[in-house]
């Protein structure tokens, strides 16, 4: 009999191991298709759910397009007293939905701004009108995302709050918050 040299071992040795891997891989493929018998009591699918049933609710949302309008006009109007700004309005459920950062604005005035409106529409009140609250309930101040300084302002429909508009960066809340009713009243526009 003929001795087979090292490299012909060698390349049958590896061939044989491929083909038994590929056929171990093909057997456990085949087995993992196979489906599971079904739970005799499955759940539905799907539930149908509609407005009359009580699982549903509708709530009221600014537009990109509003909130962008909301928070040029608050930021011209931080612009024609010369006050450099940031301005933040988050939706009914606080998320941010337009910020803009004017020209010379600090650096702490952004965060400050989302504070601010998410503040304000969260108590849909203005921020001015809550600072006084600590006064009665101090620890209100360590509510995580809030900020209980003037310069935030809620934006309402039907009395419910809808959504906050927040500036930071004048000298004082007052002009903040007064920036910010600009806002809200360029909506009403």
């Amino acid at each position: 009999m003929k001795k087979l040299s090292v490299r012909t071992r060698v390349l049958t040795g590896a061939t044989l191991v491929a083909a038994l891997g590929a056929g171990t891989f093909g057997a456990v493929s085949a087995g993992a298709a196979t489906p599971a018998a079904a739970p005799a009591a499955a759940a539905p699918a799907a539930v149908a759910a509609d407005a009359t049933d009580g699982n549903l609710m509708q709530s009221t949302h600014l537009t990109v397009e509003a909130a962008t309008k909301a928070a040029r006009a608050t930021l011209e109007a931080a612009e024609k007293e010369n006050q450099r700004v940031s301005v933040a309005v988050v939706d009914r459920n606080g998320n941010t939905v337009v910020t803009l950062r004017g020209d010379g604005a600090g650096p702490q005035s952004y965060e400050s701004a989302v504070k601010k409106a998410y503040t304000a529409v969260s108590w849909n009140a203005p921020t001015s009108e809550l600072v006084k609250r600590l006064e009665n309930a101090p620890t209100l101040k360590d509510i995580p995302g809030t900020l209980f300084l003037g310069g935030g302002a809620p934006v309402t429909a039907k009395g419910a709050p809808i959504a906050g508009i927040g500036v930071a960066g004048a000298p004082s809340g007052d002009l903040d918050e007064k920036f910010a009713r600009a806002g809200v009243a360029a909506l009403a526009e």
